[in-house]
């Protein structure tokens, strides 16, 4: 199997890729490199062609893995040979000519916007600093459309009070500026009073009970609970408070390219999922109110 430390360091250092990433797509290309020493008795990048590559897509497959999971994977080993080809270590790149598994397009859940009125305005926080503190994060996650990562790595002095805004570092270390509203300026004032009272200095703004920075199982179980209380959705993931950040902005006229740049998405596309979701959503108005729907 070839050493893929030098291309893990290409992947930190250059595309600036989070650890999350960088882990998936070297253990994507270990993974084929095993699969193709097992069956066809080589580990040498330069021996692989594109019938090997083929019938490893139709081997993950017959693992009946999701096909967005394996465009992934095929994702992760066209970068690998981009990279070798980069180096001058390859000339040619056995997946140029291979294209991704088709997918059915994905329609992402959202809280409706009376739950989550039901979420923020109701008094189901404790007022304790416990309480304070995940009430904050589902108001920094709705309020600011910010990842689950972005919110465990921020950081006091990225929020300007004054100024109404928080700078979020992103996918690739790029940074972003996103206004706050007055509401979201409140809340994190009065946290970072009790925070204060607890005698808490981490330079991380969010913290667990004993004073620590948050781990994503963390904000994961506290936005779990959370939603489960207002909204019988299946999926209840921090990403989900993203995906009604967007939807709602969108369903209240806000520009998508607006959309975009408060996302940090790199791409129009990406954002354009959610306008499929307000199609969806007047679908559904227009077959209850309309006579001949």
């Amino acid at each position: 199997m070839p050493n893929i430390d030098d291309f893990a360091a290409y992947l930190q250092n250059e595309r600036r890729y989070s650890v999350h990433t960088l882990t998936a797509y070297t253990n994507d290309v270990a993974q084929f490199f095993t699969f193709i020493s097992n069956q066809y008795k080589t580990e040498e990048a330069a021996e692989v062609n594109t019938p090997m590559v083929k019938s490893w897509i139709y081997d993950c497959m017959q693992q009946e893995l999701n096909p967005r999971s394996v465009n992934r994977k095929l994702s992760s080993l066209n970068t690998y040979y981009k990279y070798l080809l980069r180096t001058g270590t390859l000339e040619k790149n056995p997946l140029a000519t291979i294209s991704g598994i088709k997918t059915s397009k994905r329609l992402y859940q959202w809280v409706e916007e009376k739950d989550m009125g039901k979420l923020l305005d109701f008094e189901i926080f404790k007022q304790d600093f416990g309480g304070r503190r995940d009430k904050l994060m589902i108001e920094m996650l709705y309020g600011t459309g910010i990842r689950r990562a972005e919110l465990i790595g921020l950081k006091v002095s990225d929020v300007d009070l004054k100024g109404q805004t928080i700078k979020v570092l992103g996918k690739r270390n790029k940074e972003r500026i996103i206004p706050i509203p007055v509401s979201l300026v409140h809340a994190i004032d009065e946290y970072l009073q009790i925070r204060k009272a607890q005698g808490f200095s981490h330079s991380n703004l969010i913290l667990t009970d004993s004073g620590d920075a948050v781990y994503p199982m963390f904000v994961q179980r506290c936005v779990k609970n959370h939603i489960s209380m207002v909204s019988n959705i299946s999926k209840t993931s921090p990403h989900v408070l993203r995906h009604t950040y967007a939807t709602h902005l969108l369903n209240n006229g806000a520009d998508i390219n607006a959309i975009k740049e408060l996302l940090g998405h790199a791409s129009l596309a990406a954002t354009q999922v959610y306008t499929h979701n307000s199609i969806e959503r007047l679908k559904t108005i227009y077959k209850q109110a309309h006579p001949k729907s």
